[in-house]
């Protein structure tokens, strides 16, 4: 067992951040959303996208330990670099809308306490911007698990919320389905904002820059489900806390800093306090989480190497990849009238239009014996992803219609 332990923790990092990631205020604000409108009838969605997220993060990071390479990198080496380009220009402009979203989270949140946009997002800028450049490998990843343990407070208030157990354990199991357009479409939306095409990417580059070795595949696998069941969790217990006290009283909500305010009247201000955190937390996590991401796309398609472990003048691509993303959000946050709105929109609009083709080559690539060798998906493998890229296909197409018409 002490040794089963040891494994774990020194492989622990990839599956972890990836899945904690999902919990951003993108997706702190879809949970709120689904408890606040339909109560705990929905959490089965929860579920199923976990499963989901489970099967394409284990595949992402089985990749990266097996060949060693980023997804863009083996994109750029089956494909050419006409569709890697293509793809990296697309992946730069949705992961800087949502590096926009989680500096949007970090104001919202801290607005709360009363510290203005204008402090709260350079602030937080500054911090991330330096825990990237002057920390080594190890050190930016114990900040960011420690940093994730925030979501607790997101468990904390949904226990403060004191729901009934009773219906959260029946909506978790027993599948029902509105009968509404806005039913579909939060079912949808929250299938889609489990799965992100930045995360998918960060966990298999990440794994790269580890080192991990293939005798430590099974143990990457635990790392995996224990990332994603958290999410999972996480993401039930901001249902819940919505559920217990909004849904009853039919108060509407429009994002989870609404959700926020609106539990301090139904479940005191601790409830507040702990959801507030808990936003700032997600979206400070993902904020680091997003410029590696988009750092190690950009120097994979650029055919360099990309390394946390080295200083900002020995990797100046990924260091100035990293800068430029977090100041170019940033900047763009702060614009007095900017159209946040419509750069959010466009930027998840984008991931949902990456997700589906990214999924797609995921799964072919862990198919390909020539280069996953015995490690390539079996056929048990192959039909429970081809599953779930199935399911994931027909939300994220439905989650398109519904949003234009």
């Amino acid at each position: 067992m002490k040794r089963r332990l040891l494994a774990l923790g020194a492989v622990l990092g990839p599956g972890l951040l990836a899945g904690l990631s999902d919990d951003d205020p993108a997706g702190i604000t879809t949970y709120s959303i689904l408890g606040a409108r339909y109560g705990y009838s929905l959490l089965w969605v929860l579920a199923v996208s976990t499963v989901a997220l489970i099967l394409f993060h284990e595949v992402g990071a089985r990749m990266g330990v097996v060949t060693g390479k980023g997804l863009i990198a083996l994109a750029r080496e089956r494909h050419g670099m006409l569709v890697t380009r293509l793809v990296l220009v697309a992946l730069l402009v949705a992961n800087l809308g949502t590096t926009c979203a989680e500096l949007a989270g970090i104001a919202a949140g801290m607005g709360l306490a009363g510290v203005p946009r204008g402090i709260s997002v350079p602030v937080a800028v500054v911090l991330v911007c330096a825990l990237l450049m002057r920390g080594s490998f190890r050190r930016v990843e114990h900040v960011l698990i420690a940093l994730g343990a925030v979501f607790v407070s997101y468990i904390a208030a949904g226990i403060l919320a004191h729901p009934d157990w009773g219906a959260a354990a029946k909506g978790l199991v027993v599948p029902t389905i509105p009968g509404t357009r806005d039913g579909i479409l939060v079912i949808v939306a929250t299938v889609g904002t489990t799965l992100a095409p930045w995360g998918l990417a960060f966990l298999q580059s990440y794994t790269v820059d580890k080192h991990l070795l293939t005798t430590q595949l099974r143990a990457e696998r635990v790392d995996v489900v224990i990332g994603a069941v958290l999410t999972g969790v996480i993401g039930a217990f901001v249902v819940v806390a919505c559920a217990a006290t909004l849904h009853p009283k039919g108060i509407r909500i429009n994002d989870a800093r609404d959700a926020a305010v609106a539990l301090r009247p139904v479940a005191g201000s601790l409830a507040q306090t702990l959801f507030a955190v808990g936003l700032v937390g997600a979206a400070l996590l993902a904020t680091a989480v997003l410029p590696l991401a988009t750092a190690y796309s950009v120097c994979e398609a650029a055919g360099v190497e990309a390394h946390i472990d080295r200083g900002p003048r020995e990797e100046p691509l990924f260091y100035g990849t990293v800068t430029a993303t977090l100041v170019l959000a940033g900047g763009l946050v702060l614009i007095p009238g900017a159209p946040r709105i419509s750069i959010l929109f466009l930027s998840q609009a984008l991931n949902a239009v990456l997700l589906v083709p990214i999924l797609w080559f995921i799964r072919r690539l862990a198919r390909d014996r020539s280069l996953m060798g015995d490690a390539a998906l079996s056929g048990v493998d192959r039909v429970a992803t081809g599953i779930a890229l199935a399911g994931i296909t027909v939300s994220v197409v439905a989650l398109g219609v519904l949003s234009v018409f």
